[in-house]
């Protein structure tokens, strides 16, 4: 369900602490590393399947500098469509920018999903994810060649994706395996994989006792808490595992292309009260999602 309102800043914390306990090499090439240009222009197209959903929705994107010589991008999300046909946003999307950057020395910034269309909850928090990697990636730097792979235990509470008003509880925990699959210097292309997996002991709110129980071959590490028009509570809980793949440009470091593959296996009931103790039955539900992502311009 878009993956991360707090994980920007959670693996900024996170990584400062691996690195100062000594858990992150020190090298002196990352072939993914950041090169800015103020004025550059960049335009995605996000193509996204959400179980029966299926949408693509445009992120126009400029670089930037602020007052204290930090680039950054920012986007503007617009041109949102469900199979051909245009949807509308609500007015104030305009007005909405998404700061990003995947310099590791800056502090990355998290939107405020209140003043988000809720259709454009799931595209931002996915772009994000894509940056979070990479970000994540550039932040240890130990991925220089071919082959490279590093696991990375994170240490910080879970990612949320609560609104708060329709989305009562949000939330997933997940490590990060990640592998420099592929430098294609003759194509000037750099390919990261990076598999999202469930933690040895999940971190994630659990409110009620019959979510402790695991749906998989891990801990529970995925938890959805929905309240309905009707009055009543949709709670699903389960566990997570995705893949993100991402093609860097070795030129720039900036992001040419990348998937995502988001299978959640889950049980869902409809319960008649906040507490969640009086529900109906447990059904399977899998929840199936893929994301991808192509710079356009």
């Amino acid at each position: 369900m878009g993956k991360t309102m707090k994980m920007l800043a959670a693996l900024l914390f996170a990584c400062g602490s691996a690195i100062a306990a000594g858990q992150v090499a020190s090298v002196t090439h990352n072939p993914l590393q950041r090169q800015y240009h103020e004025g550059d222009a960049l335009v995605y197209r996000m193509n996204g399947v959400n179980e029966s959903w299926h949408y693509t929705v445009v992120a126009n994107g400029t670089v930037k500098k602020d007052g204290a010589g930090a680039y950054f991008e920012e986007y503007k999300w617009s041109g949102m469509e469900t199979g051909g046909q245009a949807m509308a946003l609500r007015a104030d999307t305009d007005a909405f920018r998404q700061r990003l950057s995947l310099d590791p020395n800056q502090n990355p910034s998290i939107p405020d999903l209140s003043k988000v269309d809720p259709k454009l909850i799931g595209p931002v928090t996915d772009f994000m994810t894509f940056y979070a990697d990479l970000w994540l990636a550039n932040k240890i730097a130990a991925l220089t060649k071919a082959g490279d792979h590093f696991y990375f235990r994170n240490p910080m509470p879970p990612s949320s994706w609560a609104d708060g008003v329709h989305t009562l509880i949000g939330e997933s925990s997940i490590d990060f395996d990640m592998t420099l699959k592929a430098v294609d210097t003759t194509a000037g292309t750099g390919v990261l994989v990076v598999k999202h997996v469930p933690p040895e002991k999940t971190a994630v709110k659990l409110p009620a006792d019959w979510m402790q129980k695991p749906v998989g071959d891990s801990p529970n590490n995925w938890v959805g808490v929905t309240k309905e028009q009707n009055g009543s509570y949709t709670a699903a809980v389960g566990e997570e595992n995705f893949t993100v793949e991402i093609k860097v440009s070795l030129a720039d470091g900036r992001i040419l292309s990348a998937t995502m593959d988001n299978p959640v296996k889950t049980i869902e009931r409809t319960c008649e009260d906040a507490a969640l103790t009086k529900c109906g039955e447990a059904k399977p539900h899998e929840i199936l999602r893929k994301i991808d992502i192509t710079l356009v311009q």
